[in-house]
């Protein structure tokens, strides 16, 4: 006698379908007006009349559709230096003439201690931000360059990307740029691409539905959970699983108009 034996997946882990969503928000009102709501990164128009156009070929037109660009929120420049007793520090070119108060613009951009960096001729700053990402299902998010973005004088340096699961670990995230050569000033103006991300679904093929979502107590209370951990471990990956059992069901809601 033939026996069959079939195995019936959990509905948890059957195969999803349809857009993944993934909402957007900013971590505090105050201010919030000079940052740009992220967007689906777009081409400037071009050529698409011939057929064999680049900006018609279906694997850039795939490529660019799962780039959401994140835009610089004020002008800056920048200058390394050090003070009298050789700690590094940063110069604020623009003087009194600069967009961002000196002492607001302090408690947002740094240099990291020199202990930290990864090369001891490459100083590391970083520059705070507001923006959060999140999802309620398994959803990796790329900190990428914006390398689609042509600069006619390039930056001296490289930004630090970063990847990891929104949906167990969202936090605020911060510009981290590595300074590989100090003698250059960092130019940056408002507007402009600071950074591209990217978003991992499963499928891999399913599209990003990308929307602004509401800071409601159970995402504060989640956020409060996790954000301190990168303070006391240096592993923060390894706590995925504990933030897996404590994380509410369903976080993510869209943000009411009107």
């Amino acid at each position: 006698m033939d026996i069959h034996v079939t195995y019936d997946r959990p509905e948890e882990d059957a195969p999803r379908s349809g857009p993944v969503k993934v909402g957007w928000l900013l971590t505090e009102d105050k201010g919030g007006v000079i940052y740009d709501p992220p967007e689906r990164f777009r081409s400037v128009e071009m050529n698409k009349r011939h057929a064999k156009s680049a900006s018609r070929c279906p694997a850039v037109i795939n490529l660019e559709s799962r780039y959401f660009v994140v835009k610089c929120p004020f002008d800056l420049h920048l200058r390394f230096a050090r003070d009298k007793e050789g700690r590094p520090g940063l110069r604020n070119m623009h003087g009194e003439a600069s967009p961002v108060r000196a002492k607001k613009l302090n408690t947002l951009l740094h240099v990291t201690s020199e202990a930290e960096w990864r090369y001891p001729d490459r100083p590391t700053i970083q520059l705070s931000l507001p923006y959060l990402f999140i999802a309620d299902e398994p959803v990796y998010m790329s900190q990428v360059s914006p390398f689609l973005h042509y600069r006619k004088d390039p930056l001296p340096g490289t930004i630090f990307g970063g990847r990891f699961p929104i949906n167990l670990w969202p936090r605020p995230l911060m510009w981290a740029f590595e300074w590989h050569d100090p003698t250059k000033d960092i130019v940056l103006t408002r507007g402009e691409p600071l950074f591209y991300a990217l978003f991992e679904t499963t499928p891999q093929d399913r599209p990003v539905q990308l929307f602004e979502a509401e800071r409601t107590p159970e995402l504060v209370e989640y956020l409060d959970l996790v954000s301190g951990a990168v303070n006391f471990v240096n592993q923060t990956f390894s706590l995925f699983r504990a933030a897996e059992e404590r994380r509410p069901k369903e976080l993510v809601v869209a943000k009411k108009r009107g």
